[in-house]
């Protein structure tokens, strides 16, 4: 008969067996998740559903008895802080273990143990649904308000018109002035413009007017001012007529002697 011999050997001395649990449960607790073989799986499923039950239980004869397993301090810590906020409303089925399919390199069907957060039990609050007669006013309802009521409802509705109408003016005021200054910008870019151009025209009208002054002054000058080859020209040209007469005189002379 095998009393007091619950779990699997899995063919491990149980020195190593213990060892491998501790380690697997510490890493539980600490990263909420492991992945291990489906054996190893199903059974550290009873090693942390009973430490759980000692958190839950919180005393220091639980602490202490956490702590002969768990391998750290602070996840046994963490453990007791947090039990009974995580897993107070519920008694049993801490963790869950899914199947990931076979390992590649022997085949040995994988699986993930993670530890489950519950939902909460308490029952949402149901809304009242609004009726028609509710969401709309009814036209006794409308009847029945005061003058003084209808009053104030005429003065907002005025005060908004009136807000509407003063934003409306301020935004035209607002871009006539933006559009005045860019207009006042466009002049100041023009006139700066111009002026090189007026200052070239008024220089290039004075170099002119000097030209036409020194032209006026000098063709007088110029017309009676003559250069030594032309007199030389007019003296030859004066020369002429006295050389032909000169030359008739003595062909006369001759004819006559003769």
């Amino acid at each position: 008969m095998r009393h007091r011999k619950a779990g699997l050997k899995l063919n491990r001395t149980p020195s190593h067996r213990n060892a491998m649990f501790r380690n697997m449960v510490t890493s539980l607790f600490k990263h909420e998740r492991i992945r291990t073989t489906g054996a190893k799986a199903m059974e550290i499923r009873r090693w942390a559903d009973r430490l759980i039950t000692l958190a839950k239980r919180g005393d220091l004869h639980a602490r202490r008895q956490a702590l002969a397993i768990v391998m750290e301090k602070e996840v046994v810590h963490k453990l007791f802080e947090h039990a009974n906020e995580r897993f107070g409303t519920v008694s049993g089925g801490y963790t869950r273990v899914i199947k990931l399919g076979t390992r590649p390199g022997d085949a040995a069907p994988m699986s993930l143990v993670e530890l489950i957060i519950p939902e909460d039990t308490k029952k949402k609050k149901a809304k009242k649904k609004k009726t028609k007669t509710e969401g709309k006013p009814t036209k006794k309802a409308t009847a029945k308000k005061t003058p003084a009521a209808v009053e104030d409802v005429q003065a907002d509705k005025k005060e908004k018109a009136t807000s509407k109408i003063k934003a409306k003016t301020t935004e035209k005021k607002e871009v006539a002035e933006v559009e005045a200054q860019k207009n006042s910008v466009k002049e100041a870019a023009a006139k700066t413009k111009d002026e090189p151009s007026k200052r070239k025209t008024k220089s290039a009208e004075a170099k002119t007017e000097s030209a036409v002054g020194d032209t006026k002054e000098d063709k007088p000058e110029k017309k009676t001012k003559s250069s030594p080859k032309k007199q030389t020209a007019t003296a030859e040209k004066e020369d002429t007529p006295d050389t032909t007469t000169t030359m008739a005189a003595a062909e006369k002379t001759v004819k006559d002697e003769k």
